[in-house]
């Protein structure tokens, strides 16, 4: 075999891509992680991590201490209906107590690093152009690419499409977005702020454009380093979705901040900038023809929430025991039937948590349904309690208290379509 060749292809060294690369190398699986930009580079993201991106991030032995670069938060404040509640992380054991903040420009490099250094072979600034197909079968045994203006083309037993909400390959391959499935738009941007080291991450419920209400929600997280990320996302539920200028709402939405906290123009520092957010299994199947769907590729965010990385490296770490699996096993057809056997993993993953999240998005759009809800849940704390560990989907998998069964009993009990 040529020596850029592998046993699995990974387009896209985003969170779901490295976590991919990372652990089929700790498996000693060949793998070469191909990434069209050059690191540190630019995401639309919160910056935030929930405690379940925490324990993805430990679990690969990131270190995730202060002096390490990572702020700490201790939960979620939440400001709607004129009140406002702090929202302390649950105690879990399935889960750590905190979260953290990190810019993605420095995040994801740190996990392609960690792939590098299991043993993934990184390639940076390659452009992937399109899939290589066997002639009988029809299956992806490769890639092409542009890598310093020229054509290049690698091979391998496995392709993952883990290029993001666009996926240009999983395209390729005739896999197209679900126009079932919820989608986000996001927009975000930077400021020099006093705030810039808050305790807890905030989220603002009552988002208005005009006397209407919509279904989403503005943040601002503080990073630590002088700076607050603040940003607003809205779902596709709305009538407005689509005909929103997003900027202008962002900008409307941060006049009415206390002048004190500096969220004003001579303060920013970044451009503002949005982003897609597929979620619920937006892109189906997660495999096809020999090709695997991993994080916003697969629609994976989360749709309560339109948390993404904690999804994207679960994913990847089920996708890269799979694939593990399957290359042991001596023959192609026992090697696909093994991959094919990914999607349904999902499922059982998500399935159940994610058709819940549908319908929630479905009853949001609802701007009456949304105002009451914000209303009658702001003044229960209990309530809001339990809805923080639904929506950041942080409850004990089995046993745990009251709420953490009902939780579990909703999301067995759910439908899960494919």
């Amino acid at each position: 075999m040529p020596a850029d060749d592998a046993d699995v292809i990974v387009v896209g060294a985003g969170p779901s891509g490295a976590t991919t690369a990372y652990y089929l190398a700790q498996a000693g699986v060949n793998v070469l992680l191909l990434e069209k930009a050059r690191f540190p580079r630019e995401k639309v993201c919160g910056d935030g991590l929930t405690p379940r991106a925490v324990k993805a991030l430990v679990a690969m032995g990131v270190d995730a201490s202060a002096d390490a670069g990572w702020l700490r938060n201790k939960g979620l404040r939440v400001i709607g209906a004129g009140m406002r509640l702090e929202l302390d992380w649950p105690d879990l054991d399935a889960f750590p107590g905190y979260g953290l903040v990190r810019q993605r420009a420095d995040f994801d490099e740190i996990l392609a690093r960690r792939a590098q250094a299991a043993g993934a072979k990184l390639l940076e600034e390659v452009s992937v152009t399109g899939p290589v197909l066997d002639d009988q079968t029809g299956q992806i045994i490769g890639v092409t690419a542009r890598e310093d203006g020229a054509s290049r083309t690698y091979r391998a037993r496995v392709v993952v499409a883990a290029d993001g909400n666009s996926s240009r390959l999983a395209v390729a391959m005739g896999l197209h977005k679900r126009d079932d499935r919820p989608l986000g738009v996001a927009v975000r941007t930077y400021y020099t702020s006093p705030r810039h080291e808050d305790d807890y991450l905030e989220s603002w419920l009552d988002l208005w454009d005009g006397d209407k209400l919509l279904p989403g929600y503005g943040w601002i997280f503080g990073m630590g380093d002088g700076t607050s990320n603040v940003g607003l996302g809205l779902l596709n539920t709305s009538k407005a979705f689509g005909n929103t200028d997003y900027r202008d709402l962002l900008k409307r939405w941060l006049a009415g901040m206390p002048q004190e906290w500096g969220y004003v123009e001579e303060n920013r520092t970044e451009p503002v900038r949005g982003a897609a957010l597929p979620m619920g299994f937006n892109r189906t199947p997660a495999y096809y023809r020999g090709l695997m769907l991993a994080g916003d590729a697969a629609g994976m965010v989360n749709p309560f929430n339109g948390e993404g990385i904690a999804y994207a490296m679960e994913c990847g770490e089920i996708l890269a025991r799979v694939i593990a699996q399957a290359l042991g096993r001596p023959s192609r057809a026992e090697t696909d039937r093994v991959l094919r056997a990914y999607p349904q993993a999902l499922r059982d993953a998500y399935g159940g948590y994610y058709a819940i999240g549908r319908l929630f998005v479905q009853l949001i759009g609802r701007p009456e349904l949304m105002r009451y809800a914000t209303r009658k849940g702001m003044s229960r704390p209990a309530l809001m309690r339990f809805a923080l560990k639904l929506l950041a989907n942080l409850s004990e998998p089995r046993g745990g208290d009251a709420s953490d069964r009902v939780i579990s009993a909703m999301t067995r009990l759910a439908p899960n379509p494919r």
